[in-house]
């Protein structure tokens, strides 16, 4: 028991004084020694600590001999203490600043590999993904020699498949849109979207599915669309049915595509049989009125001959 007393005793007292000396370096203006200090916490994996104290001497030291490696080591201590964005700006800044540092390399990489662990997942607003995707893409170009670069193409493909699949779960919100009282907006929608999604994806595992799809919803968008539009859509609808039997020949849903075209050219039939009936009876109503304006004409030449 006495033991274990002075262990914790010996513990807190070197608690103590660690803490009283660093109380003294955060106060102290010898440049030297906090410039020491942070470097020594920096190496003792202290990160917080080198923070403050890097906070404190780089801006009297900024552009001393000094200044490249603690501006590296401060980036790569707000790195180590999981501050992604501001590490990845640290980063930015030190190869802008050293960009023909033999450390400038590995700076523009953890630029882009802060930014890679800071992108959300695939449900969330990609937009910071992006931000990764170009910091990585500079890299790639800036050292296409590096030994980092493998990595970096597999954090592109990674980045991408996050893109892939937050377009996927977009397209598959407008498709069940689709299922609601108002479906006609979200059809067309629908079209653009899975269309958009195979020209941004054109490799992906889901493009057959969306595919089957567009022909779904463009049958059905076409069969509820207004007269004066049906034979686009239906034609339109067919294009995209005739589409996917050439592109996937062995699909599962293949049999149901083929259902769905004969349904399509049915209703493109009927609505051709609509379409002469009406130029029809449109042409017999325009040889009516023409025949009774000729009536009229001989009628008003008749009663003035006779006056």
């Amino acid at each position: 028991m006495k033991i274990s007393s002075y262990i914790v005793l010996f513990v807190t007292c070197c608690s103590l004084y660690g803490c009283g000396e660093f109380y003294k370096l955060e106060k102290s203006t010898n440049w030297d020694e906090l410039y020491e200090a942070a470097n020594k916490y920096y190496d003792k994996g202290d990160h917080n600590k080198a923070i403050i104290l890097y906070d404190r001497v780089l801006p009297v030291i900024r552009g001393s001999g000094k200044a490249e490696l603690a501006e590296f080591n401060y980036a790569y201590a707000h790195f180590r203490t999981k501050r992604y964005i501001e590490s990845a700006g640290y980063f930015k800044t030190f190869f802008d600043t050293y960009n023909r540092s033999p450390l400038a390399e590995e700076a523009l990489f953890m630029h882009a590999y802060a930014l890679y662990l800071d992108s959300p997942d695939y449900n969330l607003d990609q937009r910071s993904s992006k931000d990764a995707v170009n910091a990585i893409q500079l890299f790639m170009n800036r050292f296409p020699e590096s030994d980092s670069y493998e990595r970096a193409l597999s954090m592109i493909d990674d980045l991408q498949k996050r893109f892939e699949e937050k377009a996927f779960q977009e397209s598959k919100m407008y498709y069940k849109l689709t299922e609601g009282l108002f479906p006609g907006e979200f059809y067309r929608a629908c079209i653009i979207n899975f269309q958009n999604f195979a020209k941004s994806f054109p490799d992906s595992k889901y493009n057959e599915e969306l595919a089957f799809k567009l022909v779904e919803v463009s049958s059905a968008y076409a069969e509820r669309s207004v007269f004066d539009k049906k034979e686009e859509r239906l034609k339109q609808s067919l294009e995209f049915g005739d589409g996917f039997s050439k592109k996937y020949p062995n699909s599962n849903y293949l049999k149901k595509v083929d259902n769905i075209i004969a349904k399509t050219k049915t209703e493109l039939d009927s609505y051709y049989q609509l379409k002469n009936q009406y130029e029809q009876r449109s042409a017999e109503a325009r040889r009516l009125l023409e025949e009774e304006e000729r009536n009229k004409e001989a009628s008003e030449a008749l009663r003035s001959v006779e006056n």
